[in-house]
């Protein structure tokens, strides 16, 4: 399946779910109480699957995504209320605002690894909800109010469709597959050539300005904002979501290789195994460390290579499954021919 047909099917689903919904809404089928539930559920989707495009994808422990929220909530309330601007030019202005101050942060902090990102960024969360309690234009800590009930479900659903859509297409395509490569070694992803940082600041200001676009969403739906909304609690929250939701997409190489050769893949480039556990006796390359996602890159660069790693025992089952046979892959790579005669 190409991806322009997985796009279409995305689509048509998409629109018959709304159909469904929106039906069910307009008969009072769902009442208030289940509607506003629909809402919340849909920004926390967008403000999830923003913060998996930074974790779960990318790799980069983050953990002040709501502080991204609060600025698309903010700019956006203070755009609708005060300069009657109108509520999708207030969204896109404060998903704009959001993703700007992610490229800001992103390319100091975004240095650091593991833990020193995680309290950078953790740190970077409370600087915003401190300072939105100390600005009295914003309502300082009695919090910010009039704000135009303007979020519906139809505007919560699109915004969910555009972000899961947009995020699903950036990772399947080659700078999706950059970042992938950096959450697993970015070692490995810089001396292939990856810029590294950035990648990664890319990734943060994608996922900040979704998460502003959530905001903005968030501060319609409620008329009122209160900085203690955006709080550490808020972050961990959504961490939560990704964790349990699954954190990026595990490629596992015996499903891609099957599925390359599925499509004819296999039969149109070299296929490379590149072993990977240290196991002296095995008469093959050792690349410790090395994930699928880097050695993507070399098909990626152009190159008529398509790399698999594996470890001995899924190397022999992916091969008794998908039935390869010694003329279909080549028999001077460096893995040990006695493997195929026992299969």
């Amino acid at each position: 399946m190409n991806l322009r047909k997985q796009d279409l099917i995305f689509f048509l689903f998409g629109l018959i779910l709304f159909a469904v919904l929106q039906g069910l809404i307009t008969g009072r089928v769902i009442g208030s109480f289940w509607q506003l539930n629909l809402l919340f559920l849909g920004i926390n989707i967008i403000l999830t699957a923003s913060l998996n495009l930074i974790n779960g994808y990318t790799g980069q422990f983050s953990l002040g995504h709501a502080g991204f929220m609060a600025v698309g909530a903010y700019a956006a309330a203070i755009l609708t209320t005060n300069f009657h601007v109108p509520f999708p030019l207030a969204l896109l202005a404060g998903a704009i605002a959001a993703a700007f101050l992610g490229v800001l942060i992103g390319l100091p902090t975004l240095r650091l690894r593991g833990d020193y990102l995680a309290i950078a960024t953790l740190g970077l969360g409370e600087i915003i909800r401190v300072v939105l309690i100390n600005i009295d234009y914003v309502g300082g800590a009695a919090g910010f109010k009039g704000i135009a009930r303007d979020t519906n479900f139809a505007w919560v659903f699109f915004a969910v469709f555009l972000t899961l859509f947009f995020i699903k297409n950036f990772v399947n395509s080659t700078h999706g597959r950059a970042c992938i490569a950096i959450r697993e070694d970015e070692i490995a992803a810089e001396a292939m050539g990856i810029p590294t940082t950035r990648y990664k600041v890319m990734a943060f200001a994608i996922g900040a300005g979704f998460a502003g676009l959530g905001g903005g969403l968030f501060a319609h739906t409620l008329t009122y904002l209160n900085p203690t909304s955006f709080t550490f609690m808020q972050s961990f929250f959504f961490l939560i979501m990704v964790v349990l939701g699954g954190m990026g997409l595990k490629y596992d190489d015996y499903l891609y290789f099957k599925n390359t050769l599925e499509n004819g893949g296999a039969m149109s480039r070299t296929v490379m195994f590149i072993h990977t556990a240290a196991d002296p006796t095995v008469e093959c390359m050792k690349v410790p460390d090395l994930s699928l996602a880097v050695a993507e890159q070399f098909a990626l660069q152009g190159k008529d290579v398509l790399v698999l790693l594996t470890d001995m025992t899924n190397f022999a089952d992916a091969m008794k499954e998908i039935a390869i046979t010694q003329e279909q892959v080549p028999s001077n790579r460096g893995y040990p021919g006695d493997l195929y005669s026992q299969l």
